[in-house]
């Protein structure tokens, strides 16, 4: 399968086509499909003209060095972009345009990249369907009878319908993956704090990474090494390790490796789920790999702990919107505390006042001890758990989510259900190791299975590696939908 972004990049060097005539095909997509599917919630069609005509120029002159340079993409309105609308896909940030860019931003748009606009999530990143945006749900490109999961919903449906070459998304439990797994693209959560996260506005802070979204693995690895990187703005942000680019080690090289299989992945899975992921496993035994299985008997622990404490760090982040220095303010009020009451009960949705009440509730006297200390040994144990396991394997495969896509408004019905399907995402986050989702088949309704490939801190090049090979051998069955820009 063919890298989108060299193959436009190949064109634009060559003449072929300019990054404003590109631009302009995009936007008329996006004018021509986004009303069915609602990935973006605002465009910047004169930001990205003009960064267009400085991107010809540079190719004009032979300055460009990125094959990221006039190429077209969306990011995620949780980030940063100055002078830009920036609202979360909430009613509280209304209005809100930071006076300065993320640290992601600031290095696509300093290698030529060509912003469409801000794309669809759940507010404040809360959700697991892109349903609960102040604007409204992002549909599922492949069947709009279906979302396209969350809270990066907007970012995968774009990449997936065709309206953008690549997005930006943000992963704090499988934000990333999962909408990745229920379009049918590839999504890669890297190790906690290889992304700088500035200008990230914050769900969960020890928990949120930035990562890409793109139509192949190949794509992923090129978006990785453009955002990668130690940033003094961020301290949770690392060292890098390797400086030479993951996109170029990508050989699709199996034989030899040793790849896990923990059976608590594979319980209560649907049949057309549990025999696609089999599938690309007999594929890598095929090609000389070593299954080895593996149990994380803790894993039955992860999704409680995942809650109480990316929602105890909710409570505390989201306590900063007030009405007072910035976005929505109450109109009608008795006192300042009525204010900030008022404010905020209109201003967040249902979903992150839930959170946020919950957060509350495990950081208080008495229930402290009980839950968010509980939670944060637990989380000790997860890393050890995966420690242990990549002493023995070089990676883990395990399907993204227990099912394919919800359909519409399934989640508001069966809240628990929806909580409890971020059971194999959310283990990555709790641990800060890098995982990539791709797609592996179809299942009965013609929906994406997802499946992902875990590795150890820092183990990109291994699972990109290895999820690039599985994809260059074409079993995933997934074809583009028939939307979107062809060239």
């Amino acid at each position: 399968m063919e890298s989108r972004i060299l193959h436009l990049a190949k064109k634009l060097r060559q003449r072929e086509i300019t990054s404003r005539e590109l631009t302009s095909q995009y936007f008329s997509a996006i004018k021509a499909y986004d009303s069915k599917i609602h990935a973006y919630v605002r465009l910047t069609e004169g930001l990205a003209m003009e960064a267009a005509e400085k991107a010809d120029l540079a190719l004009q002159k032979g300055d460009a060095v990125s094959p990221l340079a006039g190429i077209p993409m969306a990011i995620k309105d949780n980030m940063a972009i100055r002078g830009e609308e920036t609202t979360c896909c909430s009613r509280i940030l209304k209005g809100y345009k930071p006076t300065y860019d993320s640290t992601v931003w600031e290095k696509l748009s300093c290698m030529g990249a060509v912003l469409l606009g801000k794309a669809n999530m759940d507010e404040f990143a809360m959700g697991s369907t892109c349903e609960t945006s102040c604007f409204g749900p992002t549909y599922n490109p492949r069947n709009t009878d279906y979302v396209a999961g969350g809270s990066s919903g907007g970012s995968a449906a774009a990449v997936a319908a065709g309206t953008a070459v690549y997005a930006l998304g943000s992963d704090t439990g499988g934000s990333i993956r999962q909408p990745a797994g229920f379009c049918g693209i590839v999504g890669l959560k890297p190790t906690y704090g290889a992304v700088s996260r500035y200008g990230l506005i914050a769900y969960a802070s020890s928990l949120d990474q930035i990562g890409p979204l793109t139509a192949t693995v190949k794509d992923a690895a090129i978006v990785f090494d453009a955002i990668k990187g130690h940033d003094p703005k961020d301290h949770t942000s690392r060292k890098d390790t390797s400086a030479a680019p993951v996109a170029d080690r990508l050989k699709g090289a199996v034989k030899g490796k040793k790849i896990g299989i923990v059976k608590e992945y594979f319980e209560n899975l649907g049949r057309d789920i549990k025999e696609a992921v089999h599938k690309a496993l007999r594929y890598y035994e095929s090609e000389g790999a070593t299954l080895v299985e593996a149990e994380l008997p803790v894993l039955r622990y992860a999704v409680p702990v995942y809650y109480i404490l990316a929602c105890a760090e909710a409570s505390s982040n989201l306590g900063r919107y007030d009405g007072i220095r910035y976005g929505y303010r109450a109109e009608k009020y008795a006192d300042i505390n009525d204010m900030v009451m008022r404010t905020r009960s209109e201003g967040f949705g249902k979903e992150v006042q839930r959170r946020i009440m919950l957060g509350t509730y495990v950081l208080s006297s008495g229930y402290f001890d009980a839950y968010y200390k509980k939670a944060q040994l637990l989380r000790n144990q997860v890393i050890a758990s995966f420690d242990e396991i990549f002493d023995k394997c070089d990676a883990l495969v395990s399907p993204v989510a227990p099912r394919t896509a919800f359909p519409l408004n399934y989640a508001s019905d069966n809240r628990i259900e929806t909580y409890l399907s971020d059971i194999f995402t959310v283990p990555v986050n709790i641990a800060g190791i890098p995982a990539v989702s791709l797609p592996c088949g179809i299942d009965k309704n013609g929906l994406p299975i997802g499946m992902q490939l875990l590795g150890r801190q820092h183990g990109e090049e291994t699972i990109l590696d290895l999820a690039y090979a599985y994809e260059q051998s074409g079993r995933s069955g997934v074809l583009p939908p028939d939307m979107g820009v062809k060239l």
